[in-house]
């Protein structure tokens, strides 16, 4: 079977579908692994790499997408894309179909199987091929990295003879993942860490890190298939104001909170910055679902009422190499549960393929997709 990777188009985008090394390891399964010319320079992976791997090369980005069999990338396929390539192969990537209705109609013309990273189950046996968690632990890392390069002030506790240096104090929104990482970091580093969080579980998780868990009174919000459900305004105006107290002190705010198919839901409002003391810094990591402050802006780092303001919008591709390499793994991982070198084993009712399949044969067969975009019409 032909695997083709494209270079990715979307802005700003640094990773790549498949790492050199996995290409080897899928070459090894009995797979024909086609590569776009140029397709990983900017993660550092040269087109002679991916030869030495086992690959070809194909500087025509028609005649790829029209041979192959597996198409594989990072983000979803555009529209002219999907409608470039042949009936019936198969696309797997980050798709989030409910956010791109035009990409989903290519797909049901092409009666092309479409598979969504995002979109797969967390279950234990699914771990391998968690790219949201892969991607979300590097991107909470790099927030606190982009926040501390933005602070004014040094993270950890020092003594010098000049006199003492208090510890930074950092506020996260969140304890998924990318809270997760990002707690550790800020440890590392020497802050003090405050997390607030709607699902009362995550508070052993925090303290097992060393951060100080802040709580709200109420039912918090429970998990489905591993992802956080939309909670009430009651619990969200009880959460705001909890934290209206502990903002004022914090030097960085980072926020993750996500819900999925939904906007991001809005954590830190004008008043909240503006009793934000001068040079602290904000990293809203939920900007491309809309941003969990309000302030934020999509891709920009802006300064108001004294408080800066970053909107980063893709932290994963700011570490394009590791990015690329978990993610490929995760890829790979997920294309040989589904198929073989002699075809896909459409194995409808198992639980990864049932959860993270899109489109096949024509038709929308994902339920939530099916929901999410029959109340948008």
């Amino acid at each position: 079977m032909k695997i083709a990777v494209l270079k990715e188009t979307k802005v700003p985008e640094r990773r790549v579908a498949l790492s050199p090394d996995v290409v080897k390891s899928l070459t090894k399964a009995g797979f024909n692994c086609i590569i776009e010319s140029g397709a990983g320079e900017s993660t550092g992976f040269y087109n002679s790499v991916y030869e030495q791997a086992g690959a070809t090369i194909a500087p025509d980005k028609a005649s790829l997408l029209s041979t192959a069999d597996i198409l594989l990338k990072v983000n979803a396929p555009a529209a002219e894309e999907v409608m470039g390539m042949k009936e019936g192969s198969v696309v797997i990537s980050f798709l989030y179909a409910y956010t791109v209705p035009a990409v989903v109609d290519a797909l049901l013309q092409k009666k092309i199987s479409a598979f969504a990273m995002d979109a797969v189950p967390r279950i234990s046996r699914a771990q391998k091929m968690d790219a949201l968690s892969s991607q979300a632990n590097l991107g909470g890392y790099k927030a606190v990295l982009l926040g501390a390069n933005a602070l004014g002030k040094i993270f950890p506790l020092m003594m010098t003879a000049a006199g003492t240096i208090t510890p930074a104090r950092v506020l996260i929104f969140g304890a998924g993942v990318a809270g997760l990482q990002a707690i550790a970091t800020a440890k590392r580093l020497g802050a003090v860490v405050e997390v607030t969080d709607v699902r009362p579980e995550t508070k052993e998780q925090v303290e097992s890190l060393g951060g100080r868990f802040l709580e709200v009174q109420g039912e918090g919000v429970k998990t489905e298939g591993g992802y956080a459900k939309e909670v009430s305004a009651g619990y969200l105006q009880k959460q705001k104001e909890m934290i209206s107290k502990h903002i004022a002190d914090a030097d960085i705010v980072i926020t993750t909170a996500l819900v999925i198919g939904k906007k991001a839901p809005l954590l830190v409002s004008e008043p909240m910055v503006k009793s934000m003391k001068p040079g602290s810094v904000i990293v809203d990591m939920a900007v491309e679902s809309g941003g969990n402050c309000e302030l934020s802006e999509f891709n920009t780092t802006v300064v108001k009422h004294g408080v800066t303001i970053i909107g980063e919008a893709n932290l994963p591709a700011l570490v394009p190499v590791n990015a690329s390499e978990l993610y490929a793994k995760n890829i790979s991982t997920l294309l040989l549960h589904l198929a073989t070198k002699e075809g896909f084993k459409w194995e409808m009712d198992e639980e990864v393929t049932k959860g993270s399949l899109i489109t096949h044969k024509g038709e929308l067969v994902h339920q939530f997709t099916k929901e999410i975009l029959s109340k948008t019409v």
